[in-house]
């Protein structure tokens, strides 16, 4: 039997110094054949993203690697200099980051980011080259390759960012490919093109290593799992073995917690027919009222991008309007122009009763406070200097309604009803996790006791149980605030679990708007359809354990 390409024995990560030392990794032992996709599970803080990184010698200057064996091909990683670093990364090792927007040179177009291992690896002229890279973009999935290689990373949704770093990685053909929650940030149609790629990698003879909290992804693709919790693994099989009868509570959690094995949410309000059949439940008075708004942006060349196209939309108090749609397709755009963020080229928006056209600029701030916005990574729009203590009583105090006693009060208030430690109060951003740091930002949207909100990817970047602690959070609150949320979401399961009505969008026009039950079971567009088909799907999992949304309803 021949050895594996990959062996792991006895891995230990650590941070810090003496003083401070912090073990992230435990003596973790695996190997991967050549050939074989395995999968490595778990959340946030697990180890699984910094064993990936030690694999290709990036796991960063202030870490200490010790290992028994750490072998790749013929390579000893424990021993390997940089110019054999420089060799494997790229040419026999690629490696395939969840953050595009930083792993992507701001600088430099799409175009010669990928064009660069190409100009490393092979001997090709200029020409051959270019034509390489618009067919590594049209592999991915990426439309109309020819003017998004000209564009530069922030010229592109997040979804075409992600598929420009798979074809960066994919471009010098390694034998051994590692994904790090590659296809997080990924619709589910982009995401099944990018499973058929890996699919036609594995047919190729390629290894592939996952590195992923989405199990149904896992459960398409990958031949054997390693489940991690706290630096050490706790259970590890065949896929088919572990999803069909997992042996560890912690992997039982797991797969419970996904959003689409969980059963829908009740919905609050008569369900709402499709906008031409009518304006909507008369039970509660619009909060926001959207009609008939389109936006034009210009590209470079002159070109334009018609990014909404006569798009309306209603949202009701205690109600949760789902808004869907491939990267590009406008969703976001739409909910910027809700927010104020950006102006409609027609039409018009209506905010608690007030238009927007006819708010001065210097007095929007009045009407903002009545939408707050949860965005995907939260660690963004914190400073991360401030406490977040800091965070919230300066939210607190734009209210202008408490003394310095009263603020105290009020952002404890807060925690509490994000369900979070006072302990917290005095780290900062960077020391908190991911789901703790969303919890925050829920904490300063209902600091200014806003009618609405915007959720723009509020749970695609976190783990499976960790969302759902999320997902039955906004649910609450919900109940208990009857705040409008308008849930911005790739991700059809998340959408399916919590919303009372969906609108779906392509190419920046509504193509389907109706009730959630009727979008999900009953759809009547075929693009509707297709996002639907596209859904990845949990092969051979037991029914739910834990069914928290829609029993608490």
């Amino acid at each position: 039997m021949s050895r594996p390409l990959l062996e792991v024995a006895g891995l230990r990560i650590a941070f810090g110094g003496h003083s401070d030392r912090l073990d992230v990794v435990h003596g973790i032992s695996f190997s991967i054949n050549a050939g074989e996709t395995l999968a490595i599970v778990g959340e946030s803080g697990s180890g699984k993203s910094v064993t990936a990184r030690t694999l290709v010698g990036l796991t960063g200057p202030d870490s200490g690697v010790s290992a028994s064996t750490l072998r790749f091909g013929d390579h000893d990683l424990r021993t390997a200099s940089k110019r054999t670093w420089r060799g494997i990364r790229g040419g026999e090792i690629g490696f395939v980051l969840q953050d595009a927007l930083v792993s992507l040179d701001p600088l430099r177009t799409i175009g010669r980011e990928i064009e660069e291992p190409l100009r490393e690896h092979f001997a090709w002229d200029a020409a051959h080259r270019r034509e390489e890279v618009l067919a590594l973009l049209r592999d991915v999935g990426v439309p109309e390759p020819e003017l998004r290689r000209h564009q530069l990373p922030h010229e592109l949704s997040g979804g075409l960012r992600q598929r420009a770093l798979i074809a960066s990685a994919i471009a010098a053909r390694p034998p051994f490919l590692i994904l790090d929650e590659a296809t997080t940030a990924l619709d589910v149609t982009v995401q099944a093109q990018i499973l058929r790629l890996l699919e036609q990698f594995k047919e190729q003879g390629r290894t592939l290593l996952l590195i992923t909290h989405d199990l149904a992804v896992v459960s398409q693709i990958a031949d054997r799992v390693i489940v991690m919790k706290d630096g050490t693994i706790v259970e590890t099989g065949t896929t088919a073995d572990v999803f069909a009868a997992a042996e560890h509570p912690y992997t039982r959690r797991l797969i419970a917690s996904i959003p689409s094995h969980r059963p829908r949410r009740a919905a609050t309000v008569v369900d709402r027919a499709a906008p031409e059949a009518g304006p909507g439940p008369s039970a509660t008075v619009a909060v926001a009222q959207v009609d008939h708004i389109s936006r034009t942006f210009r590209l470079p060349g002159w070109s334009e991008l018609r990014a909404l196209d006569d798009v309306s939309f209603t949202l009701h108090p205690g109600r949760t309007l789902g808004l869907v749609g491939e990267s590009g397709s406008g969703k976001t755009t739409a909910g910027r122009i809700l927010l104020g963020q950006e102006r409609a080229d027609t039409g018009e928006v209506r905010v608690v009763g007030t238009r927007w056209a006819d708010v001065e600029r210097r007095e929007r701030s009045a009407l903002r406070q009545r939408i707050q916005a949860v965005y995907q990574d939260p660690l963004s729009s914190f400073d991360p200097r401030h406490s977040i203590d800091r965070i919230l009583t300066e939210a607190v105090g734009v209210l202008g309604r408490h003394d310095r006693t009263g603020r105290r009060l009020r952002v404890r208030e807060l925690l509490d009803h994000v369900e979070l430690s006072a302990q917290l109060l005095e780290r900062r951003p960077l020391q908190l996790s991911g789901g703790q740091r969303q919890r925050v930002a829920i904490a300063r949207a209902l600091a200014l006791e806003p009618t609405i909100i915007v959720g723009d990817e509020p749970v695609s970047a976190l783990d499976v149980s960790i969302q759902a602690q999320i997902l039955d959070l906004l649910v609450r609150i919900q109940q208990e605030t009857q705040v409008a949320l308008l849930l911005i979401s790739h991700d059809l399961g998340v959408v399916n679990a919590i919303s009372d009505e969906v609108l779906v969008l392509k190419n920046g026009k509504v193509v389907e708007h109706d009730s959630v039950s009727n979008v999900f079971d009953r759809p009547q567009a075929d693009y509707t359809k297709e996002l639907l088909a596209a859904i990845p799907r949990i092969h051979g999992a037991p029914p739910p354990i834990s069914p928290t949304i829609g029993s608490t309803i």
